[in-house]
C-alpha cells in the first residue's frame, strides 16, 4: 500500500517486486472507479422524462416515466419493479385525455403478453383518487398485469371529472364526449408500448366509471374481454355486444347515490333517474344470450352476500350479480379498507370489490 501510494514521486524498483507494485496500483484504481459507478447522491429510484408530439388525432404523448423500487403490495407479498407513466392523448374532437399506466419493469418479469385492465373512477373523482381506493397496482407488482388509471373529462373551470356513459353523469354526458373512442385509441396507445394481450383486455369501475364500463361491454365488446364494477347501472337503451362479454357486478343494500332500486337517490349528486342495477345485468346477460332465469344462491363464505348468476352464456361468458348487506356507495376494499368516509379511500365493508374483481377477471379470458 505506502509504494501504491508513492508512485508519483518514487519509481517502483525494477524486476519481479516493480511489476508487482505497478499490478497492485493498477487493481486499486479499478477498485475506486467500480465503487464510484456503484454509488449515488441518493437512494431515490432513477427516473426519467420523455415528450412526444402530439397529432391532430390521437398521438400519445408520455410527460413523464418513473420506475420504482421493489415495494410490499397490499396483501403483503412480494413484489417486483414498476414503471409508471402519466401520458396525454389526443382525440378527434380535440380533447386532451390524461391517463396513467403502470406496468411490471421488464427486467424482474420479461417481455410476455400480459392482461390489461382499465380501471375507470368515479364522477369528480379521478386516476390517481382510484389507483389509492382501488390498489390495482398490486397486479403490475406482481408481473400479473399492466394497469391504467384514465382521467374523465373536467367540466368547465376544471371542475368535476365525469364520463360519458349514456344517461350519466355530468358535463362529460352533457357535451356528449366520446369517451368509446376515446377508449379504443387508449388501449391501441398502450398496446403501441407494451405487449398487451388482446384475449385479456378488461374494464373495471366505480359508479360512474361502472356505467361507463357497462357501456364498453354493449359498444366496445371487440376490445374488451370482461368487467368487474361496483355500484353502477347500464346507461344506454339498449345493450347487443358484438362479442360476449362476461360481468361482475357488485353493489351495496344500502347504496344510497344509486340505489338498488334504482330512481334519484337521497343522496344522489347527478340527479339522475337510474335503471334498477339488477335489471342492468339481466339486459347484457340477454345480449350474450345467457339463460333467460338466473340462479340464486348465497355466498356460503360470507353470508353478507347474496350470488345471482346466468350461465353458461355465450362462448362460456357469464354475468355475476353481488348484492352486499351492511355496504353503500363507497369503494368496499382495497388498500384504506380501514380510512372510512376519508375522501379518495375505500371503507371497510362486508367485501373486498378489489379482489373479487380481479379474481373474476383473470378467470373470464376470451376463449
Amino acid at each position: 500500500m505506502r509504494e501504491g501510494s508513492e508512485r508519483g514521486r518514487t519509481r517502483p524498483p525494477r524486476g519481479p517486486a516493480g511489476r508487482r507494485s505497478v499490478a497492485v496500483a493498477v487493481l486499486l484504481f479499478l477498485l475506486v472507479a467500480a465503487l464510484g459507478a456503484c454509488s449515488g447522491g441518493s437512494d431515490a429510484a432513477p427516473t426519467t422524462s420523455t415528450t412526444a408530439g402530439r397529432g391532430p388525432t390521437s398521438t400519445p404523448a408520455p410527460s413523464t416515466a418513473t420506475t420504482s423500487p421493489t415495494r410490499p403490495t397490499p396483501d403483503g407479498s412480494a413484489s417486483g419493479r414498476v414503471t409508471t407513466v402519466d401520458g396525454e392523448l389526443r382525440t378527434p374532437d380535440g380533447r386532451e385525455r390524461s391517463y396513467r399506466v403502470v406496468a411490471p419493469d421488464g427486467d424482474d418479469y420479461g417481455d410476455a403478453a400480459l392482461p390489461l385492465l382499465l380501471a375507470f373512477h368515479g364522477g369528480l373523482g379521478s386516476g390517481r383518487q382510484f389507483e389509492r381506493a382501488s390498489g390495482f397496482d398490486a397486479l403490475a407488482r406482481r408481473g400479473e398485469a399492466v394497469v391504467v388509471y384514465p382521467d374523465g373529462v373536467a367540466g368547465p373551470r376544471g371542475r368535476g371529472r365525469t364520463w360519458n356513459a349514456g344517461t350519466c353523469c355530468g358535463y362529460a354526458a352533457a357535451a356528449r364526449v366520446d369517451d368509446v373512442g376515446f377508449v379504443r385509441r387508449l388501449v391501441a396507445a398502450v398496446a403501441s408500448t407494451h405487449r398487451i394481450d388482446p384475449d385479456r383486455v378488461y374494464a373495471a369501475g366505480h359508479s360512474n366509471g361502472a356505467i361507463l364500463s357497462y357501456r364498453l361491454a354493449c359498444e366496445l365488446s371487440d376490445v374488451v374481454v370482461a368487467i368487474g364494477v361496483q355500484a353502477g347501472t347500464l346507461g344506454v337503451p339498449a345493450c347487443h355486444p358484438a362479442r360476449p362479454v362476461s360481468v361482475l357486478h357488485i353493489h351495496g343494500r344500502d347504496d344510497r347515490n344509486l340505489p338498488l332500486a334504482g330512481g334519484v337517490g337521497p343522496d344522489s349528486i347527478s340527479g339522475v333517474d337510474f335503471r334498477p342495477p339488477l335489471d342492468a345485468a339481466a339486459a347484457v346477460a340477454a345480449g350474450i344470450g345467457c339463460p333467460a332465469r338466473p340462479a340464486e344462491s348465497r355466498d356460503a363464505s360470507n353470508p353478507a352476500v347474496a350470488v345471482t348468476t346466468w350461465a353458461p352464456c355465450r362462448d362460456g361468458t357469464e354475468v355475476r350479480f353481488l348484492t352486499v348487506t351492511g355496504a353503500g356507495h363507497s369503494w368496499m376494499g382495497g388498500p384504506d379498507g380501514s380510512a372510512a368516509n376519508r375522501p379518495g379511500a375505500a371503507v371497510r365493508a362486508p367485501v373486498d370489490s378489489s379482489a373479487l374483481i380481479r379474481a373474476f377477471l383473470e378467470d373470464h379470458a376470451r376463449a
